[in-house]
This record gives C-alpha cells, sequence and structure tokens, in this order.
C-alpha cells in the first residue's frame, strides 16, 4: 500500500512540475485534446494501462 501511496506522489509531482514550467504550453495541448475523438482517447488510454502494467509485473519480479 505504501508503494502505490508513493507512485500517486511521484504521479502528483511530475504533473505540476509540467504545469508549473510550461502552464501556456500544456493549456495548448487540452485545447487541442478536444479534438481528439474518444475512441482514440480510449485506446490510448488502454495502451497505457498495459505498458503501466508490464512496467509493475517486471519491477515486481
Amino acid at each position: 500500500m505504501k508503494e502505490l501511496i508513493v507512485a500517486f506522489g511521484l504521479f502528483l509531482f511530475i504533473e505540476g512540475i509540467l504545469y508549473a514550467l510550461f502552464p501556456s504550453k500544456m493549456r495548448n495541448m487540452l485545447k487541442k485534446l478536444e479534438l481528439v475523438k474518444e475512441s482514440q482517447l480510449r485506446i490510448g488510454g488502454l495502451i497505457f494501462v498495459i505498458i503501466g502494467f508490464i512496467i509493475i509485473y517486471y519491477a515486481k519480479i
């Protein structure tokens, strides 16, 4: 459980750094996100889930 909390903290840290260092680029990226179809977002999300699962699986071995 502690590892999950650390991972979540790392996620928030990385997201925060991006918004702090590049606020205008992040805003532009979010505006462009509206143009992407839901199916493309869903497929991209699933790909990231699978990649993340594989990384976690091999890190635990």
